[in-house]
């Protein structure tokens, strides 16, 4: 039985304004505050794809040629699980929390901080993965008791039609709203004013954004990409590598935004990790990736080119693939060894299946590398003994990373996602979704009965004020005008506390076994000094000494 999916229809802008409007006023009703809204509305939204995944398959094939596998693996139950997660936490995450670090002198004041929903948020998802890159995010939206609108992208057209009827047939039509189109329909959204922007996209696009949202100092959260960097060392086991490397390319034909741009590799192990290569893709696509339903296509025509021309402007060689066939937007897995970080392959992020390969002759050499080609990634992927990769880890920044695999870091529903620099700001998935949609408002209650301690802040002050009020709340320095430690109480105490014993009882007993041995060795180098003129009536090495002297030799 086929699945009927509607043709794509952009919203019509005039349509827009009303509909945002619609979202704030439900928002200013408090309808979307109480847990039990919000656990219903993702509740529905689960069986919302749960009763729409033949759809929503058919439309991620139509629109990226993706395999039913992935579609599932990455789409439809990362988000149903991620429902689940958020749902089975969320009572936790909305309850009030203690203020951390607050002077007992404050503490009356029952200083606390509330989770509250920023309000009526825009989300605008990306084209390759259509239905996580846009779902994930509105279920932290959701879940922080938001409103909000989903802009899906328009690159991926039949799974934007599939999205509008989830989202409508799923959720409150007066909180929640899908808008379809492209430029003209985003720029009457950006034109609106929300209290959160979250894109997922190009860092070209990702500027404008930002910078509209300026305008109105409106927050946003900003998951964009980065030529990702992947180093190889010769200690690294070449089999592993290669298998691993090379899903990073296979999976969506590398539409990822955290797939690895290029690999470097060591010299001393750069033939046997291509050989590995061979072997794995022999084995991944026994009958070549064209006719493997396990291998997606490129999203359109126009990034076919860019793909293309890529390779086509590379100064490399071709060690593997390079088949291209532009009727059906099918690039092959492309394995490039390239002579410079200059060349094409590098430069520009391929969003593709393009695998450029340089060699390098040590993990220093990658390093400082990857810092010229982009000082913040959004992953980073090393192979190597565990002194290399922790160096790599210390000496390259990234939003995430992953060792000794591909991006697993980014396919955890539960773990922060999130880039740095220009490769994004913010992060999402599992807790930190709500927390990205949500104000942590600092809130204190002060008693009527303290007003008599409060008096001294009140008018006329005077040098007596001042001096209480400093002798209430001036701290004193525990270090000198060389920025040198004192150590006071805090750190004998600190001290005490690492003497090697378990517990409180254990530490005690060991410091004052040590200050009594400290105590007897005093009173012995006093003795064996009066022993050498005579006049000492005890001296070392009558049995009972020794047992607490060390050895001195």
């Amino acid at each position: 039985m086929s699945v009927k999916i509607a043709p794509f229809e952009s919203t019509p802008t005039e349509s827009i304004q009303s509909t945002v409007n619609l979202c704030r006023t439900t928002f200013r009703s408090q309808k979307t505050k109480p847990i039990e809204y919000r656990l219903t509305q993702l509740r529905k939204l689960f069986w919302g794809l749960q009763d729409n995944s033949k759809a929503l398959v058919e439309a991620c094939k139509r629109d990226l040629g993706k395999p039913s596998f992935e579609t599932y693996l990455s789409e439809i139950d990362w988000c149903k699980n991620d429902i689940m997660f958020v749902t089975k936490n969320l009572a936790k995450w909305m309850k009030d929390e203690k203020a951390p670090d607050i002077p007992l002198s404050n503490s009356l004041l029952n200083p606390h901080i509330r989770k509250e929903p920023l309000g009526t948020v825009l989300v605008i998802g990306a084209y390759n993965f259509p239905i996580q890159l846009s779902i994930g995010p509105l279920i932290g939206a959701i879940a922080a008791g938001c409103t909000g609108i989903l802009k899906p992208s328009e690159l991926a057209p039949a799974t934007a039609m599939v999205l509008k009827q989830v989202v409508e047939e799923s959720l409150d039509p007066n909180a929640y709203a899908v808008v379809n189109g492209a430029i003209p329909e985003t720029n009457a959204l950006l034109n609106e004013k929300w209290d959160k922007i979250f894109y997922t996209g190009g860092a070209t696009v990702g500027t404008i954004i930002a910078k509209k949202a300026a305008e109105t100092l409106t927050p946003v959260c900003l998951e964009l990409g980065g030529r990702n960097p992947a180093i190889v060392t010769k200690n690294a086991d070449p089999r592993l590598a290669a298998r691993r490397m090379l899903w990073g390319k296979v999976h969506n034909a590398g539409q990822v935004c955290i797939s690895q741009n290029y690999i470097m590799v060591e010299k001393e192990i750069l033939p046997a990790f291509i050989e590995q290569l061979k072997i794995a893709m022999a084995e991944f696509f026994p009958k070549g990736q064209k006719l493997s339903p396990d291998f997606a296509r490129i999203v359109n025509n126009r990034h076919f080119h860019r793909i293309k021309k890529m390779v086509d402007d590379s100064k490399g060689k071709i060690l593997i693939g390079g088949e291209m066939d532009e009727s059906e937007n099918f690039i092959e897995i492309t394995v490039v060894q390239v002579n410079d970080t200059k060349d094409s392959m590098i430069v520009d992020e391929s969003f593709g299946p393009l695998i450029p390969i340089l060699a390098v002759d040590s993990v220093e050499e990658a390093i400082k590398n990857a810092n010229e080609v982009h000082s913040t990634p959004l992953g980073l992927y090393a192979f190597g003994s565990k002194a290399e990769t922790n160096k790599i880890l210390n000496e390259v920044t990234s939003g995430g990373a992953s060792i000794n695999d591909a991006f697993f870091h980014g396919s955890i529903p539960t773990l922060a996602f999130g880039g740095v620099g220009d490769s994004g700001q913010g992060a999402y998935r599992g807790k930190a979704s709500f927390e990205t949609f949500t104000h942590r408002r600092s809130v204190t209650t002060t008693p009527g009965w303290m007003e008599k301690m409060l008096a001294v802040r009140y008018p006329p002050y005077g040098d007596a004020k001042l001096k209480q009020f400093r002798k209430m709340s001036e701290k004193k320095p525990n270090f000198d005008r060389e920025g040198r430690e004192i150590k006071g109480v805090a750190y004998w105490l600190s001290f005490l506390g690492a003497l090697g014993s378990e517990g409180p009882q254990g530490a005690l007993f060991r410091c004052a076994t040590n200050f009594c041995r400290l105590a007897i060795l005093e009173k012995v180098e006093k003795l064996q000094q009066c022993n050498k003129c005579g006049n000492a009536k005890l001296g070392a090495g009558s049995g009972f000494w020794d047992a607490f002297l060390p050895d001195r030799e």
